[in-house]
């Protein structure tokens, strides 16, 4: 009997010594995945799909709810999953080890990135030239009017056209996790939280603004502002390091008290008050949306009143998931979730077609608007259960060990 037999042998006769009674042996490998949070990020990006196509679709997917966006939420729950699968791992491994892996899913996302503007950058400049659709020539507005500059500065994460502005943002959170992570664990979450929250609070202050000021007075960078992304990652970046600490476990006592009873009664109340805000139920004209008050509510600079709106729908979200895990744990919904950085990057595609096809969507037939969100949403959920299919094959073949019958 050779190596490999033995091996079998031990194996098969410490499964048959463990089992009680029955033929299987089901060996559950411990996942800090949460089936509830891949659906909920598979949702947000249903969501960022349905607003980024250019049909009415779009028009009731943004905020509906109130002054939230999908984004915000794809951000943080992505945030949440990183930190609760890196932040385990990290305590078994070294920082090395998950610094390679983090890495490694951060060269990945460039790869992609990479892609997506191979394909901006010809086939749709190519149709904006030629059909002179003034949606995709608003895309590329600054890559059609200087074009080397364009895509050397794209290479390097700078300038970032429409629809390609968050990955690179991504990108830059991911590369920056290992520390975080880190600092976290080893020195204490308020060297972490702090900073990020005082660099938010500047956010807010304009100091995107100044910082980029600065560059083009000393290193004359000439690229526009407005081409170097909508989000503010000065702002974003509280997202991502609140998702990171609650993902690790570190915030305990914070979650504690925002699960107390008089926290989910406010934040019923502060989601009600910006519903009716949001859908002018009460107030004719717009309140907000009248000067400089709306700065408060902000999606690319994360003003204070969109971040308490955010805050009211996670306490809500977390006093009901109990109730709601194993009905929002629908499978399209989970497969879409776990491959959620690359059905991202199939939906811009996705975008990129129907803006070729029907521009903004403004005067598109109808049957050409649930046409366009169909063939979306099915080319999603296929490009999600192909990539899926390989790793639940494996999942199975890792976890479960079959006991032949007994004589």
């Amino acid at each position: 009997m050779n190596r490999g037999q033995v091996a079998a042998s031990q194996r098969l006769t410490t499964s048959q010594a463990n089992r009680p009674t029955g033929r299987l042996t089901l060996v559950h490998n411990s996942s800090p995945r949460l089936p509830e949070l891949d659906a909920l990020r598979g949702l947000m990006l249903l969501g960022m799909t349905l607003t980024h196509l250019p049909t009415r679709a779009s028009l009731y997917a943004y905020q509906p709810l109130g002054f939230v966006a999908w984004a915000e939420g794809f951000v943080l729950v992505s945030a949440l999953l990183t930190g609760r699968i890196y932040g385990t791992l990290l305590q078994y491994k070294s920082l090395c080890a998950v610094l390679k892996r983090l890495w490694l899913r951060g060269t990945k996302l460039y790869a992609y990135h990479l892609g997506l503007l191979a394909v901006a950058f010809t086939v749709v400049a190519a149709i904006a030239a030629d059909t002179q659709q003034p949606a995709l020539q608003g895309l590329l507005d600054f890559y059609l009017a200087h074009r080397a500059q364009a895509i050397i500065s794209a290479v390097f994460l700078l300038y970032a056209p429409p629809l390609l502005d968050i990955l690179p943002m991504y990108i830059f959170f991911l590369i920056l996790t290992p520390l975080f992570l880190y600092v976290g664990q080893r020195c204490g979450w308020k060297f972490v939280v702090t900073p990020s929250a005082l660099l938010w609070l500047a956010a807010q202050f304009g100091v995107r603004g100044a910082v980029y000021g600065f560059f083009v007075e000393r290193v004359g960078l000439s690229i526009p502002l407005r081409n170097l992304g909508a989000f503010d990652v000065y702002a974003w970046q509280l997202l991502w390091i609140f998702g990171l600490w609650v993902g690790t476990g570190a915030s305990t006592q914070l979650l504690h008290w925002l699960s107390s009873l008089w926290a989910i009664v406010l934040a019923c109340l502060v989601a009600a008050t910006f519903f009716m805000l949001r859908y002018q139920l009460i107030f004719v004209t717009h309140p907000v949306d009248q000067g400089n008050a709306w700065v408060l509510f902000d999606k690319w600079q994360l003003g204070v009143l969109r971040l308490l709106n955010f805050l009211a729908f996670g306490i809500l979200f977390n006093a009901l998931r109990p109730y709601i895990a194993r009905r929002l744990a629908w499978g399209p919904l989970v497969l879409l979730g776990k491959s959620s950085l690359e059905i991202f990057c199939i939906h811009v595609l996705f975008c990129f077609a129907a803006l070729s096809l029907v521009g903004d969507g403004a005067t598109a037939p109808l049957t050409y608007q649930v046409a366009i969100v169909t063939i979306s949403l099915l080319g999603l959920y296929a490009s999600a259960y192909l990539r899926g299919k390989p790793k639940i094959q494996r999942s199975i073949a890792r976890s479960v060990v079959f006991v032949s019958p007994s004589e």
